[in-house]
């Protein structure tokens, strides 16, 4: 029999070798998985790559933030006093031309607008309104036109002043609450330009760069070469382009550029070129032996159109069963313009049962050219005479129609002919004095050219582009008009 005494000294040792077991435990060397292999799994490299890519932004990081949390440097700094410039006394004695204020004219706004924008009071806004020059040239204001108005600061209006034309300047100011006119007469320089340039990576933009506008490359590409040059695939880098234009310059400012009056592209080892000539009061563009580059017909009255459906027999997409189609089907999205395919009368304009919103041009000589499923048409009305690339209206999917195209129809002598195939005869080339007048300037132009690409080009590796002025320049003074 176990007396008190030893039963508490048992518990005493069996407390002893349970706090020593914990301790053991706490400190006991973790062991690896009973499944670990040797190798890490992919999430155990996962998670390693992961912690590794933290490090590495906080090493690049920490050292950018201790240099931000640096006290800035102390830099010695010194102040002077500088004497203004003293105001001219017109500023001083508040005389007309001190306070000028030019405004673009937005889209929409009127010069009544204007005035009210700028607090003009309303018996010189009524003066202004009433006065003949402003009824004759500020009645529709063309957004972008500038406007000029001497108005000082809680002050009345003293002048308005715009131009009329390139050559005229119009003031118009109050003196004594009275609207006096002074009509100024400006200096306008025309000169003959020659502008150069190759295509490099883009012709519009190494166009513009040149110094054409717009307008000009729009008359190369759709116009004077359209026929000979395709311009998606058949020009590179290092083809090179030259047009002679006037241009029109005032008080150092280029103002206006004329059409392109002459223009060569070269394409690879084939010089293309065409020059700009009247002929029976019409300007047309022929080739350096005076033959018409334009041609009698558009053959795609849609520029860049996809065909869809070709001349001849197909099924029908609405009605079913093999009927004959007629003409040809171009696949546009609704809203593309769609040019007259050549000179012609406006034979008709309205609907036309299964063909929808429909065009009908006559030629001449038997030839007419039908247009269906517009959209809308253009401004155009029967009995107008038009020229080619007149837009007549705009791509749709009216009438008998499964989405938006145009459907072509090409008639001579009332028979259909496939508007693809047909062969008609050029446009006759100049003759007589004509052609004797036309190599003269096509001579003067094509030398005025070389000189100017023999300056540029000189130099086999360069590529920049340049414009140069070449001619007479000759000085234009208008009339005034008041």
């Amino acid at each position: 029999m176990s007396t008190p005494t030893q039963d508490s000294n048992a518990q005493v040792r069996l407390n002893n070798l349970r706090q020593i077991q914990a301790h053991r435990e706490a400190t006991r060397i973790p062991r690896l998985p009973a499944a670990f292999n040797g190798r890490w799994s992919r999430r155990q490299w996962a998670h390693a790559s992961l912690f590794a890519t933290l490090g590495a932004l906080l090493a690049a990081l920490v050292p950018g933030f201790s240099g931000a949390l640096e006290a800035p440097h102390r830099t010695q700094s010194m102040s002077m006093t500088l004497q203004l410039p003293s105001l001219p006394m017109a500023r001083v004695n508040g005389e007309a031309g001190d306070s000028w204020q030019i405004i673009n004219v937005r889209r929409g706004q009127t010069l009544s607008h204007v005035l009210d924008e700028l607090g003009v009071a309303r018996e010189q806004r009524q003066k202004l309104l009433a006065h003949p020059l402003v009824r004759a040239n500020l009645v529709r204001l063309k957004p972008g036109t500038e406007l000029a108005f001497d108005l000082p600061v809680g002050g009345a209006l003293r002048t308005l002043r715009f131009d009329r034309g390139d050559a005229e300047r119009i003031e118009l100011s109050f003196e004594d609450g009275e609207l006096v006119q002074d009509i100024i007469e400006r200096e306008v320089e025309t000169r003959t330009a020659v502008l150069s340039g190759k295509v490099g990576g883009s012709l519009h933009r190494s166009a513009r760069a040149a110094g054409l506008s717009n307008a000009a490359i729009k008359t190369l590409t759709d116009e004077i070469f359209k026929y000979d040059i395709d311009f998606r695939s058949d020009v590179g880098a290092d083809d090179r382009f030259s047009v002679v234009v006037e241009q029109r310059w005032r008080e150092g400012q280029l103002i206006g550029t004329g059409p392109v009056l002459a223009a060569t592209f070269s394409v690879g080892d084939t010089l293309h070129s065409g020059f700009r000539f009247e002929r029976n009061g019409k300007p047309e563009y022929f080739t350096a032996d005076g033959k018409s580059l334009k041609k009698p017909f558009i053959r795609m009255p849609i520029p860049y159109a996809r065909l869809t459906s070709n001349f001849g027999k197909r099924r029908h997409p609405v009605l079913g069963g093999m009927r004959q189609h007629r003409g040809v089907d171009y696949a546009a999205t609704t809203g593309t313009p769609i040019q007259a395919a050549g000179d012609a009368r406006v034979a008709s304009v309205g609907w036309q049962g299964g063909y929808g919103r429909t065009v009908v041009l006559d030629h001449g000589r038997g030839h007419t050219t039908l247009y269906a499923h517009m959209s809308r048409f253009g401004n155009i009305r029967a009995g107008q005479r038009i020229n080619q690339g007149t837009v007549i209206g705009y791509v749709g999917s009216s009438g008998m129609s499964t989405g938006p195209h145009l459907h072509y129809e090409f008639r001579i002598n009332g028979v259909h002919r496939n508007p693809l195939s047909v062969t008609l005869p050029p446009p006759a080339p100049l003759s007589g004095a004509q052609l004797a007048e036309f190599r003269s300037y096509t001579r003067e132009a094509l030398a005025r050219i070389r000189e100017v690409e023999n300056i540029i080009y000189q130099d086999p590796g360069e590529t920049r582009v340049a414009s140069t002025g070449a001619g007479k320049a000759e000085s234009a003074r208008a009339r005034s008009r008041g």
